[in-house]
């Protein structure tokens, strides 16, 4: 299924600006000198972010009726899923106060991805499970 929301880049795009919001800096360099004064936990809650948007996407959670979302894919949202899950568990140590709700938000994809699921996955199979263990 194609997705129209991911556009290829153009040169001289500048993807570290697009994704650290530094549109200012223009020159990758530049853009890079700037990544280094974020916080690694705000890089890492970012990506997680970005994950957790993603898959909600995927699993047509943006959308009135989920099940009839053009967006709505189901290997591409376990995907997702499953990363996101990789680095909140690796990170967790990391994260402080912001692990908890990152977690939470990772259930809650974990069990809309079973709700969604026509075969539901055996507990411990779904999506991420791997590392968060068995999601009820």
């Amino acid at each position: 299924m194609a997705d129209d929301s991911f556009n290829t880049p153009e040169p001289g795009d500048n993807p570290v600006a697009a994704a650290t919001g530094s549109a200012g800096a223009t020159d990758p360099i530049d853009a890079v000198r700037e990544l280094d004064e974020i916080p690694s936990v705000e890089v890492i809650s970012r990506a997680a972010v970005m994950l957790l948007s993603a898959a909600a996407e995927r699993l047509g959670l943006a959308d009135e009726d989920p099940e009839s979302s053009p967006r709505r894919d189901l290997d591409e949202a376990r995907r997702l899923i499953t990363a996101l899950a990789g680095l909140i568990t690796a990170s967790a140590e990391y994260l402080g106060v912001h692990a908890a709700p990152l977690r939470d938000g990772l259930q809650s994809l974990q069990k809309a991805f079973r709700e969604a699921s026509t075969v539901p996955d055996a507990p411990g199979q779904g999506p991420g499970e791997k590392y968060t263990g068995p999601v009820h």
